[in-house]
């Protein structure tokens, strides 16, 4: 009997192109394309509309059903009112892990399974292994697209029935198929900004959310040399757009080295980075894929997602874990995730909660 996949289809390449292997693979391919922002971006366009109507060539041409579903309300409830909190208290949240855990893994799951699904799937460049009831989230082939990172908090559960066509194929494959059998969004661009929401100039589009508190942007040693617009825009180790220039007599630039939230200050500092420099941090909201290798273990991790992975100990105390470099590690910054790996496999990640110098 012919199993049925429900392919998660955004109006790009990659998922586009997954919908091409599985139908080839012999699947009954059902696309789903998921509306999870109302609001049009700076320009007044309208970006769900363009990427369905992207996703319904890409369907007409490989004759896959397609359907839209609406996950708006639970977008905001469960990923952009946490994304926005996380900025209000002076962090730096990832959204896309959020979004994969809460909606594509979430609601977009179950809806699948009304619809008859025997598996869902993805575009993620990642690979996945069943073993008898475990089930072990691997690294993509092409490790610079590899984006087991953004998927570190998934359950058991959760990759119980997923495929991910990708797991095998370089980026390059990925548009010379999309080209070869002439889809539609072959030479589309990749999405990048914000996840569902798309790109937009960041500063304007969360001040409609969150009030702009002006303070000053002082030295270590508590010497004043500008204003900020407000702390939620900066993160950790960002040297563009401080608006610094001319204020020392070294041409070394100015970087971020903490935000002090209590006093509404934007701490820099110039030259010598050591004090970006930590040597550990504790982690909250720990997911493990599968349980964990022990109370205290080693193994290698990321701070972000664009990072080589560095060597750790990890100890587990409660429902946090100490996280301790081999080496130190430049800006690693408080809100965003530490995910863990042990060779091919993502064993899961926790969201930073703070950083010990």
């Amino acid at each position: 009997m012919t199993k049925t996949v429900v392919l998660g289809m955004s109006g790009g390449v990659d998922s586009a192109v997954s919908g091409l292997l599985l139908k080839q693979q012999g699947y009954n391919v059902i696309a789903l394309f998921m509306h999870n922002w109302e609001e049009k971006d700076g320009e007044g366009n309208c970006t769900a509309e363009r990427d369905y109507n992207d996703v319904k060539a890409v369907c007409d041409k490989l004759g896959i059903a397609y359907y839209s579903v609406n996950f708006a309300k639970q977008y905001m409830d469960r990923v952009f009112k946490y994304f926005l909190d996380e900025y209000a208290k002076g962090r730096t949240p990832n959204p896309d892990v959020l979004c994969n855990r809460e909606i594509k893994f979430g609601p977009f799951l179950q809806y699948a399974k009304s619809l008859g699904a025997d598996y869902i799937a993805t575009g993620h460049y990642c690979g996945i292994r069943h073993s008898g009831d475990r089930h072990y989230l691997l690294k993509a082939r092409d490790q610079s697209k590899d984006q087991t990172y953004f998927l570190n908090q998934l359950s058991q559960q959760q990759l119980k029935d997923v495929i991910f066509p990708l797991a095998d194929i370089n980026k390059s494959e990925v548009r010379e198929i999309a080209e070869k059998y002439d889809l539609a969004n072959a030479k589309k661009k990749d999405s990048t900004g914000i996840c569902f929401i798309g790109e937009r100039n960041f500063r304007n589009f969360l001040s409609t959310y969150l009030p702009n508190q002006v303070g000053d942007i002082v030295t270590l040693d508590g010497k004043k040399v500008g204003e900020h617009i407000g702390l939620m825009y900066y993160t950790l180790g960002q040297r563009r757009g401080l608006g610094l220039g001319g204020t020392t007599d070294s041409q070394e630039r100015w970087f971020v080295v903490e935000k002090d939230m209590t006093n509404n200050r934007l701490i820099v500092s110039h030259g010598d980075e050591e004090v970006l420099m930590s040597k550990s941090l504790v982690a909250s909201g720990l997911n493990w894929i599968p349980e964990p290798i022990g109370t205290e273990f080693k193994c290698t991790a990321k701070f972000r997602y664009r990072q080589p992975e560095q060597g750790v100990t990890v100890r587990l105390v409660g429902d946090k874990a100490e996280v301790f470099f081999d080496e130190k590690q430049r800006a690693v910054t408080p809100g965003q995730y530490v995910v863990f790996y042990d060779e091919e496999k993502c064993l899961g990640g926790g969201v930073i909660d703070e950083v010990i110098k």
